[in-house]
């Protein structure tokens, strides 16, 4: 996969960890673990969407722009694990907070996913 593949990817995670978030908050399914991003939520959902993806954007813009780094492309392997990893976590959230009973095999497949994003290095 190459760098603007990742790039994009990583943003769309990112925004779909906002809108997710939103979503178990406003329902109280959840809360937000970050405190600062909690205060934005507090503000309303405008300001909260407009600093996540702004700070999304700008990171996926800047590990694109030094892809050309290792440290760059280590950093995009490390964010893009975390962010696969915390889309294991709202999965498992929506799926707590519709009632559904997850099994010990569904359980140990998504948490397996993270480590499909290895196998996307070069």
């Amino acid at each position: 996969m190459d760098a603007l593949s990742k790039s994009i990817l990583l943003f769309t995670l990112n925004w779909l960890d906002a809108q997710l978030t939103i979503i178990w908050v406003r329902t109280n399914v959840a809360t937000e673990g970050n405190g600062l991003m909690a205060r934005l939520l507090d503000m309303g959902n405008g300001p909260f969407l407009i600093t996540k993806l702004a700070i999304g954007a700008f990171t996926a813009y800047m590990l694109y722009r030094c892809s050309h780094l290792k440290l760059a492309r280590r950093g995009m392997s490390l964010v893009l694990g975390i962010y696969l990893c915390l889309m294991v976590v709202h999965a498992t959230t929506g799926m707590h907070a519709l009632g559904w009973q997850i099994t010990d095999a569904a359980t140990a497949y998504l948490g397996a996913m993270p480590n499909l994003l290895l196998i996307l290095q070069p």
